[in-house]
C-alpha cells in the first residue's frame, strides 16, 4: 500500500458558501460612536434641552457682544436723554442717569455669568477632593472629613456672607468667596456616595494593587465615572449661584456701583416699577431666561448621560 504525502492547497474554490448568499452580517449596521458622541447624539434628540442650549447661546452671545454693537459705555451719563423708553437708539430705553440699559445689562450679565461659573468651579473642585478622599479612604479619615463637612454645612448662609461683606468690603472676590465657602458641602456628600459604591468594583481594586496612588485612583478611575452626576449637578449649580448674586446684589449686598450685574440693575429697576417697568423687566428677563436654560439643559443631561436609556 502506498501512501502520497502530497500538500494540498486549500483555496476558496474548494469551499462552497450555503446559507449565508445575500446576508450582511459582517457588515457595520451604523457607525461606532464614543461615549460622548453618543451622549451629545441623546442630546440633540431631546427638544427642551436643545432649545435650552439655544437660548444660552443666545444670552452668551448678547452679553459677550452686545456691547461692540451699541457702542456705548454702560458708565456713560447723559442726563438729557434719561428714562426714555426702549427705541432704536437704545433699545433697553434709558435709565435715570442717561446711561444705556442694553448694555448695562450685557455689562451686568458678564459678572453675573461669571460669578456663576466661578462659584461652580470652586463647589466641584473642593467638593470632589473631599468627597473624593473621604470615600475612597474610609474609617477614620471619612469620619472626620464627615464631621467638618457637617459642620460648615450648619453654618448660616446669609449671615455667613453679611460678616465677610461687612469683613473684606463689597468686591467680586468678597462675593464669590462668600457664596463659594458653604456650597460644596452637597457636592461633598454626592460625590462621597458615589464613590462608596464605585471604589469596591474589581477595576479599583487592581489599580490599587497595581500601586497607584490616591491621586490617580480618584482622578482616572473613580471621578470619571461619577461624571455624570457630577456635571447634572453643576448644570444644576450654574443658575443657583446666578440668582443667589442677583439676590444679594438686590438687597445691596452685592456688586456695587460704578459696577453692575443683573442683581444690581433690577434692584435699581425696582425703585422705579410704577412709572418705568422696562427697567425693571429686561435684567429679569435675562435671569430667567439664563436660569430656565441652565435647568433644561442639566434636564437633557441627565438623560443622555444614563446609560440605562442608550438605545
Amino acid at each position: 500500500m502506498e501512501f502520497h504525502n502530497e500538500e494540498i492547497e486549500l483555496t476558496d474554490e474548494l469551499f462552497e458558501k450555503i446559507g449565508t448568499v445575500g446576508l450582511d452580517a459582517e457588515e457595520i449596521s451604523k457607525p461606532t460612536l464614543t461615549y460622548w458622541q453618543d451622549v451629545w447624539r441623546r442630546f440633540k434628540k431631546n427638544k427642551l434641552a436643545f432649545t435650552g442650549l439655544l437660548i444660552l447661546m443666545f444670552v452668551v452671545i448678547c452679553v459677550g457682544i452686545g456691547p461692540r454693537i451699541t457702542g456705548y459705555d454702560y458708565t456713560y451719563i447723559d442726563t438729557s436723554i434719561k428714562n426714555q423708553g426702549p427705541n432704536l437708539q437704545h433699545w433697553f430705553g434709558t435709565d435715570d442717569l442717561g446711561r444705556d440699559i442694553f448694555t448695562r445689562v450685557c455689562i451686568g450679565g458678564r459678572v453675573s455669568i461669571l460669578i456663576g461659573l466661578v462659584c461652580t468651579f470652586v463647589m466641584f473642585t473642593i467638593g470632589s477632593v473631599i468627597g473624593g478622599i473621604a470615600g475612597l479612604k474610609g474609617g477614620i479619615v471619612d469620619d472626620l472629613l464627615m464631621r467638618f463637612v457637617e459642620l460648615i454645612g450648619n453654618l448660616p448662609y446669609l449671615v455667613i456672607v453679611i460678616i465677610l461683606s461687612v469683613v473684606l468690603g463689597r468686591s467680586m472676590f468678597s462675593l464669590v468667596f462668600a457664596m463659594s465657602l458653604i456650597s460644596w458641602v452637597g457636592t461633598a456628600r454626592m460625590v462621597r456616595g458615589q464613590i462608596l459604591q464605585i471604589k469596591e468594583q474589581d477595576f479599583v481594586e487592581a489599580a490599587s494593587a497595581l500601586g497607584a496612588d490616591t491621586k490617580r485612583i480618584i482622578l482616572k478611575h473613580l471621578l470619571p465615572n461619577t461624571l455624570g452626576i457630577i456635571m447634572v449637578t453643576v448644570t444644576m449649580s450654574v443658575p443657583g449661584f446666578i440668582f443667589g448674586e442677583a439676590f444679594l446684589s438686590y438687597i445691596g449686598l452685592g456688586i456695587q456701583p460704578p459696577g453692575t450685574s443683573w442683581g444690581a440693575l433690577a434692584s435699581a429697576g425696582q425703585q422705579k416699577l410704577m412709572f418705568y417697568p422696562y427697567q425693571l423687566f429686561f435684567p429679569c428677563l435675562f435671569i430667567i431666561l439664563t436660569i430656565l436654560a441652565f435647568h433644561l439643559i442639566g434636564d437633557g443631561l441627565t438623560d443622555a448621560l444614563d446609560p440605562k436609556l442608550r438605545k
